[in-house]
Order: C-alpha cells, then sequence, then structure tokens
C-alpha cells in the first residue's frame, strides 16, 4: 500500500477568513486560537478572520496565523484516527509539521513560531533586503546566475519550489541587479516578490541567533512519524537534531523539490496539503507523476478528503 504524506504551506498563503469555519464547528479549534492568543498577547482569531488584510500579510501575524490554521485541521483529522507515514512543511510551515509528529507541543511550536517572526521581522528591519522569483531556470542556472551576482553583494537560492522555479533572496540592490541578468540566461521570468525581506539567506542571521536561544529552552519530543526537512531533505527523528535544523533553515534554502523526491523515493504517493490555500499541492502536481494529492483549507474540503483517505486504510 502505497504511504501517506501530510504537507504544511508557509508564508504568502495566508487569505483573511482562514480558519473561521473550523473555529465556529469545533470548540477544541476555539481553545487553540483562545491559548495562541495569550501566548502572542493579540486576538489572533480576530486579526485572521477579520483582517485588515495588510495586517495579517505582517510577518509577526501572518506566521502564527497560518500555524495555528493548519493545526486546527490535525484536531478534526484527529477525530478519525488518521496519522499520515511522514510530514513536512514549506519554511514556516515545517513548525506544523514538527507539531504533526508530536517533536512539538502546540503550546511550544506557537512560541517558537512567536520569537522566530518576530525576530526575522527585526532582521527585515535592520537591512533593506527582498527576494524574487526566477522562472524558467534550471539548477545548474540559478548556480551560474548566483554566482555572476557575488561581487555585487547577496544573492542566495532561498527556495527551490520546483524544477523550474526558484526564489532568490538578497540585498535589496543586488536581487534588483539579478533580475536582467536571469532573463539573459533564460528565465521566462523574473520578478520581485511582495515580501518584506531577505528571507533564507544571510542577511537573517541575526535571526537565526534569538530563535536559537527560544529552542534551546524548548523540550523536543521523539516523534510519532519522521518530518522531512528543509535543509537536509531528508526524514528525520532526532529532536536534537531537527532543533539545530531549524535555527539553520533561517538562512539556509529550503530544498522543497528534493523533500517531494524523497518522498517518493519513500513510498509516498498520496498527499495532503493541510492550511490555507494550494500552493504546495500545485508544486507536488509540477513535481512528481503518478501521485494523489488533496487539500484541506475549507470544512467543505473535510468531508471528501477524509472519506477517501479512510477508504485507503
Amino acid at each position: 500500500m502505497s504511504k501517506m504524506a501530510f504537507l504544511f504551506p508557509g508564508q504568502g498563503s495566508q487569505y483573511v477568513g482562514m480558519g473561521q469555519d473550523l473555529y465556529e464547528k469545533y470548540d477544541d479549534v476555539k481553545s487553540l486560537y483562545h491559548s495562541a492568543s495569550q501566548i502572542l498577547g493579540y486576538d489572533l482569531a480576530r486579526v485572521s478572520f477579520t483582517g485588515p488584510e495588510e495586517k495579517l500579510k505582517e510577518t509577526v501575524v501572518t506566521q502564527p496565523a497560518i500555524l495555528v490554521h493548519s493545526l486546527s485541521w490535525l484536531l478534526a483529522l484527529k477525530q478519525s484516527g488518521l496519522q499520515p507515514d511522514y510530514a513536512a512543511g514549506h519554511s514556516l510551515g515545517e513548525y506544523s509539521a514538527l507539531a504533526s509528529a508530536g517533536f512539538l507541543t502546540f503550546e511550544n511550536a506557537v512560541t517558537a513560531v512567536n520569537t522566530r517572526c518576530k525576530a526575522m521581522q527585526e532582521a527585515c528591519e535592520q537591512s533593506r533586503g527582498t527576494m524574487a522569483a526566477i522562472i524558467g531556470l534550471d539548477r545548474s542556472a540559478i548556480a551560474t546566475l548566483v554566482d555572476r551576482m557575488k561581487p555585487q553583494g547577496i544573492c542566495v537560492p532561498a527556495n527551490f519550489n520546483s524544477k523550474d522555479q526558484v526564489a532568490i533572496s538578497g540585498d535589496y540592490e543586488t536581487i534588483e541587479k539579478a533580475l536582467p541578468l536571469a532573463k539573459e540566461l533564460g528565465a521566462k521570468r523574473a520578478i520581485l516578490l511582495p515580501v518584506g525581506g531577505a528571507f533564507h539567506s544571510p542577511l537573517m542571521q541575526p535571526a537565526a541567533a534569538k530563535l536559537k536561544v527560544t529552542l534551546d529552552q524548548i523540550a523536543f519530543q521523539a516523534p510519532r512519524f519522521p518530518v522531512v526537512a528543509n535543509v537536509t531533505a531528508k526524514a528525520e527523528t532526532d529532536p536534537n537534531r531537527v532543533k539545530d535544523l531549524l535555527v539553520q533553515q533561517i538562512t539556509a534554502p529550503v530544498q522543497w523539490v528534493a523533500t517531494l523526491e524523497e518522498f517518493f523515493c519513500l513510498g509516498v504517493r498520496r498527499f495532503v496539503e493541510i492550511g490555507p490555500g494550494k500552493v504546495l499541492s500545485g508544486l507536488v502536481k509540477r513535481t512528481l507523476q503518478d501521485v494523489e494529492i488533496m487539500s484541506l483549507d475549507k470544512l467543505p474540503d473535510f468531508d471528501l478528503v477524509s472519506g477517501k483517505l479512510l477508504e485507503a486504510v
């Protein structure tokens, strides 16, 4: 029988109203939002459900909002007794994946993400950085692009999202100069992304240092199933190693293509994206063939997805 993996989205998938239907149906979900709000110091449910959109886009709000939406779905799935063989999350989503596997309690996941988002926001304010999406260049061409931009400033690969879609990250002026070069190298598109900073680049090193202090104070537990990490694209089960990888993840590229390929090698043929949007489902379709992809975002998704999953058990 084919294996199943849960996938959890990261920053950029948020939208006003996400999670509200779950909140209104399940008392346990209300409790999750209440607990998260106590840790964060503001009403997470209110800003998630009513916005405004500009507020929800702020890194310090977006990250915990997506985390809690994703983990709310796990409560609904728990009633069905379903458990994946593996999990992974894209950048921020890795915290949802780790909580789903039991590496982190819900409270510790929110605490860690609260430190992460604040530290990343502070790093953004310290240096003017940005990111750009490069469409149509393979990994070798991206390496050429990054190498040729080195004399200009900071320009590194940040997200290997699919075989022909990579995000680069660095200081604003250098990334801006990289766009025409990317097109010279054959990119179909090269566009700046509407982000607040240079995520997954050396400019985030101050955030990594602050995150390490918080993570060192959190007890990570042995998991119920492995999580394929962003940094290694390998199934990880060692709590201490996972803790170190989360610190590295702040400045290292997200190896998403390699993560999906690793799942395939491990026998995973069924993927369930859990949380806002369907970005990761699209990346699976672009990377793998002969796999089944489902998503859990809004309440109507639940009956369809849970029915298919239970049929396969």
